[in-house]
C-alpha cells in the first residue's frame, strides 16, 4: 500500500509539472504572437494612410517626405538578386561538402563549422565596413548595388551553409542505404536520392537567408549608396528600402508617415518571400511523397 501511494503521488506531481509546462508554452506563444501582432498593427495604423499605388510606383521627392519608393524597390530587388545568385550555389556546394565529404568530427570540418558559426554572429556593421574596404575601395566598385549585394552575400552565406548542412544531414540513413543497395555512385546517390529528399529544407534555408538580407540596414549604409534615384545597372548606387526607412525615421523631420508606409512595403516583401518559400517547400515535399 505505501508503494502504491508513493507511485500515485509521483504521478500526480508529474501531471502537475506537465500541465505547468504546457501552460508556459501557451503563454510564451501568446507573448511572441502578441508582440508580432502589436508591431504589425502599429505599422498598419500609422502607415496605411500613406500606402497607395502612387506611393509604391512613384519616385520620392522633398527628401522622401512625399512621393513614392519605386527606386528603393528596384534597388532592393537588384541587391537581393546579386545576393541570392551567389549564396544559393555557393551555400549548397559548401553544405554538400560538409555533410557528405567531410568527417563530422574531423579537424578540417570542425574548423570550418566553428568559423561559420563565428561569422554568423559577427555584427552586420562589421560586414558593412569590410564590404566598403574590399568591394568599394580595393576592387574599385564604389558604392553600388553590386557592392551591396556582394556584402549581403558574405553576411548571410554562413547562415545558408549551416542551415543547408542540417537539411542534408536530416535525410534518413535508409535513403543512402537504399542507394548503396542499388550500387549507385556517390554522385548519383547525392543527385538522385539525397538532394531531392532534402530539397524542402534547402529551399527554406535559401528563403531564410534572403529574408535576413532583405531586412538588413547597417551592412548597406556603406556599400550600396544613399541616392534616391533608380539604378540603371548594378554598378550604380541605390538606396534600399531598409536604408530609406532608417533615413526617414532618423534624419528627415516630417518623414515618419512615409517611413511607416515604407516599412509596410518591406514587411509585405518579407511575407511574400516567406510564403513563396513555404509554398515551394510544400510542393516539393508533396512531390516527394508521391514518388
Amino acid at each position: 500500500m505505501p508503494e502504491f501511494t508513493l507511485n500515485a503521488k509521483t504521478r500526480d506531481h508529474g501531471d502537475l509539472f506537465a500541465g505547468l509546462f504546457v501552460a508556459a508554452c501557451w503563454v510564451a506563444m501568446a507573448v511572441v504572437s502578441g508582440a508580432g501582432l502589436w508591431v504589425l498593427g502599429d505599422l498598419l495604423y500609422r502607415g496605411m494612410g500613406s500606402l497607395t499605388p502612387g506611393f509604391v510606383f512613384g519616385s520620392p521627392s522633398d527628401a522622401g517626405r512625399s512621393g513614392g519608393v519605386r527606386p528603393m524597390i528596384v534597388s532592393t530587388g537588384l541587391a537581393m538578386a546579386v545576393c541570392v545568385s551567389i549564396v544559393a550555389p555557393a551555400g549548397l556546394l559548401a553544405s554538400v561538402w560538409l555533410s557528405e565529404f567531410s568527417f563530422e568530427r574531423g579537424r578540417v570540418g570542425s574548423a570550418v563549422r566553428v568559423s561559420l558559426d563565428v561569422l554568423a554572429g559577427v555584427p552586420s556593421i562589421v560586414f558593412g565596413l569590410f564590404g566598403y574596404a574590399f568591394f568599394c575601395v580595393t576592387l574599385g566598385l564604389g558604392p553600388s548595388v553590386l557592392a551591396g549585394g556582394l556584402t549581403l552575400a558574405c553576411m548571410v552565406l554562413p547562415l545558408m551553409i549551416r542551415l543547408s548542412e542540417q537539411s542534408l544531414r536530416s535525410v534518413p540513413v535508409s535513403v543512402r542505404q537504399a542507394a548503396d543497395g542499388l550500387a549507385l555512385s556517390r554522385w548519383a546517390t547525392l543527385r538522385r536520392a539525397v538532394l531531392p529528399v532534402a530539397m524542402p529544407g534547402l529551399i527554406s534555408a535559401t528563403m531564410l537567408s534572403l529574408a535576413r538580407a532583405l531586412s538588413e540596414t547597417a551592412a548597406l549604409l556603406f556599400t550600396a549608396g544613399y541616392v534616391m534615384r533608380t539604378p540603371v545597372s548594378l554598378g550604380d548606387p541605390g538606396r534600399v528600402l531598409s536604408v530609406h526607412i532608417y533615413d526617414l525615421a532618423m534624419n528627415v523631420p516630417g518623414g515618419d508617415a512615409n517611413a511607416y508606409a515604407s516599412a509596410l512595403v518591406l514587411v509585405a516583401a518579407l511575407l511574400l518571400v516567406a510564403a513563396g518559400g513555404a509554398a515551394l517547400a510544400g510542393r516539393r515535399a508533396d512531390f516527394r511523397r508521391g514518388l
